[in-house]
């Protein structure tokens, strides 16, 4: 048995593949950058990283470089491959990068998003046991193992062998254990090993697995560390991928959310963000979206139909069914948003309700007021966002417009219908309506004389 004398203190860098084209998305975003919950896939495998404290990351970036340089910022260095020659030509172009570098090198791929950050460890640990391999392969143990290439290794997992499936015999094709490709080595020896590398094969390309046959070669020692599950290395190279990875996401993280204390009605029409942050006895009712910057606490029921994105809901909030919460919305405790009611860039404070057919779009809505159906917040004028100031237990009648920049005073009530485009003092009734015209008998007459035109028609 082997043992590890590996410190999590030590130095590490990492270098993410991107460089591939990715054909098979049929995109003009490139591959990396599809999102999952929310996140782009290179972003879900950059914060697994980041959990580590990486001393150096680098991206090797090549066809759509500029997304991906525009995406990574200065959060990583990005290293160009040009031309593509395989996947240990990659490797080296991000030598550079690591000059004067020490430390060990994990090699991870931006289209295999959620390597979790303990099985990366775990990598770095077994680089570091006391037989001190040259390299460490993560391997996973898929249902159908079909094409993926092999690691023989023995039972304290020294590799004796890594082959590719058409290169293998019926006893090798028969091991179960196949390679992701990612790989762990101390800088030293990765970069050593790859200036070995051949390209002497059908695609005339440099291949990074096979730094560890030469390190077998030369008597040097591989090792292979296998992941918790095959999807932890699923690679996403299509929008099929695409989509069976978001739903396995889900899926997990509804479970997630139940384990933790919330209630799915129908857990599987909920949709949640990478980011979402859910309370304790939170009710979520079906056919919910969640997008990115969502926080609830505990007590929030979120009826049918609703879609929440870039919200805050205090404790004992009530919203929808059939709600749309935009970014900047913020509802504080006991607040209600009803039925078809559009919430943006605004404040409901406690106790505030709108129960129908409103939209509150940068507003300041304070606690106890009553917003009546169909009111609008008049915000934009075609260049420019105002905003509109409701004061506490102010009431708001039905269909009434309120032209923003305007201040609403507390306890105020503003009557149904008005069009509302000057401050209204606290405990004020304003009613802003067109004097109305009264014709007796005016309707029974137009009655009679459309009646006998449609009987003359008919004759």
């Amino acid at each position: 048995m082997t043992t590890t004398t590996h410190s999590p203190d030590l130095a590490f860098a990492a270098i993410i593949l991107a460089a591939g084209k990715g054909t098979r998305m049929r995109s003009d975003t490139h591959k990396v950058l599809h999102k999952i919950a929310g996140r782009p896939m290179l972003d879900h495998l950059m914060a697994s990283v980041a959990e580590l404290g990486p001393e150096r990351l680098a991206v090797v970036v090549g066809a759509g470089r500029e997304q991906i340089e525009k995406a990574v910022g200065t959060r990583a260095t990005t290293c160009l491959q040009e031309p593509q020659l395989g996947t240990g030509h990659a490797v080296q172009q991000a030598e550079g990068a690591l000059a004067g570098f020490a430390g060990d090198v994990l090699v991870l791929y931006g289209d295999v998003p959620f390597v979790k950050a303990a099985t990366m460890q775990a990598m770095l640990e077994r680089l570091h046991a006391d037989d001190t391999p040259a390299a460490v392969v993560l391997g996973f143990e898929p249902e159908d193992p079909l094409a993926y290439g092999r690691v023989i290794a023995d039972d304290d997992g020294r590799i004796v062998k890594m082959v590719e499936y058409k290169d293998a015999d019926e006893g090798e094709r028969a091991c179960h254990l196949c390679n992701s490709g990612l790989i762990a080595a101390r800088a030293a020896d990765l970069f050593a090993l790859l200036a070995r590398v051949g390209n002497d094969n059908a695609q005339g390309e440099y291949y990074l697995p096979d730094i560890v046959n030469i390190a077998i070669a030369d008597g040097k020692p591989c090792a292979v560390i296998v992941a918790e599950t095959a999807d932890e290395v699923a690679g996403i190279n299509s929008r099929a991928e695409l989509a069976a990875a978001e739903a396995r996401w889900q899926a997990a993280r509804r479970v997630q959310a139940m384990d933790e204390g919330a209630t799915l009605i129908a857990p599987d029409t909920v949709f949640f963000a990478h980011d979402t942050v859910l309370g304790r006895d939170v009710t979520i009712e079906p056919n919910v979206f969640f997008g990115t910057g969502v926080t609830i606490a505990d007590n929030v029921l979120v009826r049918a139909n609703s879609h929440i994105e870039g919200a805050k809901l205090a404790s004992g909030v009530k919203v929808g069914p059939f709600a749309r919460l935009r970014p900047g919305t913020v509802l504080e405790a006991g607040s209600f948003v009803g039925n078809f009611v559009e919430v943006k860039n605004a404040v409901l404070g406690e106790g505030a309700k709108a129960s129908h057919l409103t939209y509150l779009g940068d507003a300041t809505i304070g606690a106890g007021a009553n917003i009546g159906a169909g009111t609008i917040t008049c915000n934009y004028d075609g260049y420019f966002k105002y905003r509109t100031v409701i004061g506490e237990r102010a009431f708001i009648g039905s269909n009434s417009a309120l032209v923003a920049p305007v201040t609403i005073g507390a306890d105020a009530i503003v009557a149904a219908g008005s069009t509302v485009s000057r401050d209204v003092a606290p405990g004020e009734l304003r009613m802003v309506r067109a004097e109305q015209l009264v014709k007796d008998g005016w309707a029974d007459r137009f009655h009679d004389a459309m009646k006998k035109k449609k009987a003359a028609e008919k004759k």
